[in-house]
């Protein structure tokens, strides 16, 4: 059975820094992509970032390039999201989730397995 937990969410000042992390089970994360999604309220979901199995390249949305950083820890079979510079509109809860593929991909429908979401806020 293949499980994700997301972890490192919180209420952070503009400006701020977090390191969500997304532990998996029942599933090698060196064999398939990671993708990070956020949903604000209101909003559907939408990708942030992917990094792929296939060449271990790594994708963002524009609004998070060079704030917002992907990596993956295979030994502890666990992906990371390191975000810098927060902004009140990065408020969202951020899912973690992978694909019975090598590649990665913007739609969420085809993303076979999702953690359960952790709640990043940003405000002073």
């Amino acid at each position: 059975q293949v499980q994700l937990v997301e972890s490192g969410g919180g209420l952070v000042q503009p400006g701020g820094s977090l390191r969500l992390s997304c532990e998996a089970s029942g599933v090698s994360l060196d064999d398939y992509p990671i993708g990070w999604f956020r949903q604000a309220p209101g909003k559907e979901r939408e990708a942030v970032s992917c990094i792929s199995t296939s060449d271990g390249s790594k994708e963002y949305i524009d609004p998070v390039e060079g704030r917002f950083f992907i990596t993956r820890d295979n030994a502890k079979n666990t992906a990371y999201l390191q975000v810098h510079s927060l902004k009140p509109e990065d408020t969202a809860v951020y899912y973690c989730a992978t694909r019975r593929s090598a590649y990665c991909s913007t739609w969420p429908y085809e993303y076979n397995y999702w953690g359960q979401g952790t709640q990043v806020t940003v405000s002073s």
